[in-house]
C-alpha cells in the first residue's frame, strides 16, 4: 500500500507492507535511491504493518520494488502503474 502526503515542492511516499506478510527484513529500492539495497529499510509499526517513508520531488515518476531477505524481490500490488518487472509511483 502507498500513502501520500503532498507538500508544495515534494511528496512524502510511505510504502506499507501489510501485517502478517512473512518476508523477513525488507527494503524499498528504486530509481530514487539508485536501486541501493538497504538504503530504505522498513520498520514495524504498532499495528503490525511495516513501513518506510521517502521524500521525493513532486510530479515525477519512479520505478521501485521491494527486496526481502534471501534476495526475494516483489512488487507493490497497489502501485500507480507497472513498468516491466517494476512497480511505479507518481508523485
Amino acid at each position: 500500500m502507498l500513502e501520500r502526503s503532498r507538500r508544495k515542492k515534494h511528496t512524502e511516499i510511505t510504502f506499507v507492507i501489510p501485517a502478517g506478510q512473512a518476508c523477513g527484513q525488507v527494503s524499498v529500492v528504486g530509481d530514487f535511491n539508485d536501486w541501493q539495497p538497504g538504503a530504505h529499510p522498513f520498520t514495524e509499526r504498532e499495528d503490525g504493518t511495516r513501513s518506510v517513508t521517502v521524500t521525493l520531488p513532486r510530479e515525477q515518476r519512479y520505478g521501485f520494488r521491494y527486496l526481502a531477505h534471501g534476495d526475494y524481490w516483489f512488487n507493490e500490488g497497489q502501485a500507480d502503474d507497472q513498468d516491466g518487472h517494476n512497480s511505479v509511483v507518481h508523485t
